[in-house]
């Protein structure tokens, strides 16, 4: 009888970790003290309406078709010392360690780390994630919605060529 009441257990919190969102992250974190906390809804994304092109390296980049697939933009930081910070970095690598994300990019650099991840398939990105860790700080980002993969890679590219 443990065993099934251990597993019914491990199998609850298993379906909690995956079921977790930016969105619930963000609501667990953003009241703390300490913590630095910006939420964007997709309501907001839909009154962006046109948005006038940025330059990035000599280039015009129009991010407007972009934005509007967004639901939701999270983003929360804290202090490297604060407690939250920790639980904020395992919080976020439980979420993206579920398998589902792919890992697009990480740097390390003396102890700094930023990891990219997403999540979605060869036409659609339905979440973004940032991790970064360094000396003095944890911050995590995410963008969720129905990003079209293409037109993603395309402002990518735009804006990361020299």
């Amino acid at each position: 009888m443990k065993r099934i009441v251990a597993l019914l257990t491990l199998l609850a919190v298993s379906v909690a970790a995956l079921a977790q969102s930016g969105k619930d992250i963000y609501n667990k974190y953003s009241d703390l003290p300490g913590v630095e906390a910006v939420y964007i809804s997709q309501s907001m994304f839909r009154l962006i309406g046109r948005i006038p092109d940025i330059e990035v390296n000599d280039k015009d980049v129009n991010l407007t078709s972009f934005i509007k697939t967004l639901s939701g933009f999270y983003l929360i930081s804290c202090e490297k010392n604060q407690t939250a910070a920790k639980e904020i970095y395992d919080d976020v690598k439980n979420y993206i360690g579920s398998g589902k994300y792919e890992l697009l990019m990480e740097s390390k650099d003396n102890g700094d780390i930023v990891r990219i991840y997403s999540l979605g398939d060869e036409k659609t990105i339905e979440s973004f994630v940032m991790l970064e860790q360094d000396d003095s700080e944890t911050s995590f980002i995410c963008f969720e919605g129905k990003m079209n993969r293409g037109e993603l890679e395309n402002i990518l590219a735009g804006t990361l060529s020299h």
